[in-house]
């Protein structure tokens, strides 16, 4: 069983540098074309199912790949992006913002912390294990979410955690063992 993680095309905040959770934005020009771009990317591998996060940016990044592929997608609240509360559209290098990114069990004020993200993100990774055993499985989400996924493949040291990132329209491919 292969889990191919996608994050969504470019939104407005990617490209203005800044801090985007929970905030539903839409996808800019790039981010559709990089959208199409995943698209033609996964259309030669054996994908069964698509789950994608509800944020906007995601839904539209798996449709667009739906419609190519011909295969259907679900939304999932597991893979909603991480809840980065108070620093939402702040500049990514706020030095508040990455002192808090570095306290994996602290919570960003109003937000979540990343453990709680992972709670969420493993529980799901274990659920499609057992429910999509033999299929391959596109997850379609967000940076934080990606890094997580990540996580759970991938032994990682917590500055690897920390400097990980999954470009818009990127793909990852792990494999459960």
């Amino acid at each position: 069983m292969i889990i191919y993680t996608a994050r969504h095309g470019q939104t407005e905040w990617n490209a203005l540098h800044k801090v985007c959770g929970r905030t539903d934005v839409d996808l800019t020009p790039e981010g559709y074309k990089q959208a199409e771009a995943l698209a033609e990317n996964v259309s030669g591998c054996r994908i069964h199912m698509i789950y994608s996060s509800p944020l906007r940016r995601a839904v539209e990044t798996s449709r667009i790949i739906s419609e190519r592929m011909g295969i259907p997608y679900f939304t999932d609240n597991r893979l909603m992006e991480q809840d980065y509360g108070i620093y939402e559209g702040v500049d990514r290098k706020n030095e508040d913002f990455l002192r808090n990114k570095k306290n994996f069990a602290f919570r960003y004020p109003s937000g979540e912390s990343m453990m709680q993200t992972a709670v969420r993100v493993y529980g799901l990774l274990d659920e499609i294990r057992e429910k999509e055993a033999g299929k391959n499985v596109l997850l379609v989400s967000h940076g934080g979410v990606c890094r997580v996924i990540r996580s759970y493949f991938v032994d990682m040291t917590n500055e690897e955690y920390f400097n990980y990132t999954q470009k818009n329209g990127a793909l990852e491919v792990y494999e459960y063992r």
